[in-house]
């Protein structure tokens, strides 16, 4: 299913006078089997929160390394489907096309909302990237099979890189650009910062 989804993803870049932006995460399951679906818009550029939901449900479908999509998505989508806001880009705390089969969780997330999607993960699933510098903004390409599929970017100085690569509908120099202008001094970008914390349950719904 993913390699028949995959060449659906959009590399071209439809992100334009972006006034929403969107963060989206998904703790571990707890003992139960429970896991926590977040999903942020802050107004852009002000990063002023506008609207959060969370949704907790049982996860249901096995922990396959590379198959994290059919997983988690369903969650994350639930958690999107209850926004009262449209967001025009969302940061996705996993892969898009820095994947095996060229199909991560933010891919899989903006082929279904039809949406420009970033993925901005903290660590790599495939690839191979030279050392990254270590000033902000820093990046070195990630290449597997001959082929760039995202880069490991500095987004902080002192921190370990963030794995960013394309979602959906925006291009590789475009999802850098969004994943930096989201930074306020903090390894991950605001949106994808906020979704982490109400995905572990460090925030409260609005």
């Amino acid at each position: 299913m993913q390699r028949e989804l995959a060449p659906m993803v959009s590399r071209l870049n439809e992100v334009d006078d972006v006034r929403l932006v969107a963060g989206a995460d998904i703790s571990a399951p707890d003992d139960g089997g429970v896991a926590r679906a977040a999903v942020v818009v802050l107004q852009y550029p002000e990063l002023v929160l506008v609207e959060k939901k969370v949704v907790e449900r049982a996860v249901t479908f096995p922990y396959v390394p590379g198959l994290l999509s059919f997983r988690e998505a369903p969650l994350v989508l639930a958690a999107c489907q209850e926004l009262d806001s449209d967001p025009d880009v969302i940061l996705v705390d996993g892969q898009g096309i820095l994947h095996p089969r060229r199909m991560g969780l933010a891919s899989h997330l903006g082929l279904f909302l039809d949406k420009p999607t970033i993925g901005c993960a903290k660590s790599r699933l495939c690839g191979r990237h030279a050392p990254v510098g270590t000033e902000s903004g820093s990046c070195a390409e990630v290449i597997d099979e001959g082929e760039v599929i995202g880069v490991a970017l500095r987004t902080k100085a002192g921190a370990s890189p963030l794995y960013v690569s394309i979602g959906n509908k925006v291009s590789l120099n475009v999802a850098i650009d969004w994943v930096l202008r989201c930074c306020r001094g903090a390894r991950l970008p605001e949106p994808a910062r906020l979704a982490h914390q109400a995905a572990s349950g460090r925030s409260r719904t609005a």
